[in-house]
């Protein structure tokens, strides 16, 4: 979602200036409204049940519920925290020195936004708009997702309880600010430039640091280095990954808020670089390891839809290619050799993938934007090193003001209700001790 290909969905934000006479009135496109309600729901598509089978199918048969149940109670619980304050803190307007970091509570619980109202941001002054309630909802979406991609991290050994209570922590403290700097016509990094067309930084940077800082904090599961688990159930992975790809459509594609041609190239250009980055990957798997996996070649899917997510409204089908061959080839190394190396548990690779594929997929964003996709952004290979320093600077922002928000949110709910899963509790697995439900029947 880019804010006029510079910050998120919002594309230019309408402003109380003299020149607001002369712009265009003001009015809802069916068309464009129509594409985005499909976008809306294409991106809930993404966590249940997308990202739920995709990591459901990923962890041990006796933790697969607990999965199901985190993307579940997430989509209802953040929902709930988005249009009581989080789209306000995100989107609205604060005064003063807060201005440039979180909005205000202007739209708290959506105060004062009627079924009639159009959206305020918008793709030029030309452009028909959507109702503003649907950019709300669409947003929504991006909200839902981006703690559920932490999930990865600390599958199989955390408690409910503790998990429940840190997610809407890290949504209202960290989630909100972070899209507020990127995707606010108030923020900061809005202002300096960043490029972050469906967000690379607000939710894959953001949920991969935070993933890396929660897999080092909670520690790794029981017996993890002496006995390498199996995925239980790769078809679901398959489900999962297909549903993820489709759904990610609306995710890239809808980020232009409109039906029309800028819509469709992120749309080719998210194809592209997911597909490359597929069959890259089972190259990689295929020559290093003797066999392509089809586990591989879902991996590679999703670390490629990650890395083209920033850059989908700025490269074209080249700049798409290149992203997928470069985020394979990394993302593979971070997954089968620096994480063994190093013996961290991340256990669904949440930072392998989501966060290095988002942090490569913002810096590329800065080489390869074409002026040819949008002629007001071009990147370093297009005569604009300015952009690719913008983009490191709203890279190192984000990761280290993820990474240390989440370490302290982290201590406080440990400290206050817990976190980590007991070994009992582990052992049994958390279908049934947190619960208190079995996936699968056992067969007489």
């Amino acid at each position: 979602m880019a804010l006029l290909g510079v910050a998120a969905p919002a594309l230019l934000f309408a402003q109380e200036t003299a020149t607001a006479a002369v712009e265009p009135t003001p009015f809802i496109d069916s068309g464009n409204t129509a594409w985005m309600t499909v976008a809306t729901a294409l991106v809930m598509l993404m966590t249940i049940p997308g990202l739920a089978l995709f990591y459901g199918g990923l962890v041990r048969q006796k933790n697969v519920l607990n999965i199901l149940m985190q993307c579940f109670v997430l989509t209802a619980v953040i929902t709930l925290e988005w249009v009581f304050i989080g789209y306000s803190l995100s989107f609205s307007s604060s005064t003063g020195a807060l201005a440039p970091f979180i909005g205000g509570f202007d739209w708290a619980f959506l105060n004062g936004i009627s079924i009639n109202d159009v959206s305020p941001y918008y793709i030029s002054q030309a452009t028909a708009r959507i109702p503003h309630l649907l950019f709300v909802l669409f947003q929504c979406m991006f909200a839902v997702i981006t703690p559920a991609l932490i999930i990865g991290a600390y599958a199989e050994r955390i408690k409910f309880r503790g998990f429940l209570i840190f997610s809407v922590l890290w949504a209202i403290f960290v989630y909100n600010p972070v899209a507020h700097w990127v995707w606010s016509a108030d923020g900061w990094l809005f202002k300096m430039g960043a490029l972050d067309f469906a967000g690379g930084t607000v939710v894959h940077i953001n949920a991969g640091i935070a993933a890396l800082v929660m897999t080092l904090m909670i520690g790794s599961r029981r017996n993890y280095n002496n006995h390498p688990t199996a995925p239980h159930n790769i078809p679901l992975v398959v489900i999962g990954t297909a549903l993820l790809w489709f759904g990610w459509f609306g995710f890239n594609a809808g980020s232009g808020l409109a039906a029309d041609g800028l819509a469709i190239s992120a749309f080719l250009s998210t194809h592209v670089a997911t597909a490359t980055a597929a069959f890259s990957w089972a190259l990689l798997d295929w020559t290093i390891n003797k066999k392509p996996t089809v586990i591989g070649i879902c991996t590679g899917a999703v670390a490629g839809l990650v890395a083209i997510t920033p850059a989908a409204g700025f490269v074209g089908v080249l700049g798409a290619v290149v992203i997928g061959v470069i985020v394979a080839l990394v993302c593979f190394f971070m997954v089968s050799v620096i994480k063994h190396k190093y013996g961290y548990d991340d256990t669904l690779d949440a930072f392998g993938v989501h966060g290095i594929g988002g942090i490569l997929g913002a810096l590329l964003t800065g080489f390869l934007a074409t002026p040819a996709i949008q002629s007001s952004y071009s990147g370093l290979f297009y005569g604009n090193p300015k952009q690719l320093y913008i983009q490191f600077i709203a890279t190192i922002a984000t990761m280290v003001f993820s990474g240390v928000m989440t370490f302290v949110l982290f201590k406080i709910v440990d400290k206050l209700f817990g976190i980590h899963a007991t070994q009992k509790e582990e052992i049994a697995g958390l279908d049934i001790s947190q619960h208190n439900e079995m996936a699968y029947a056992e067969s007489d």
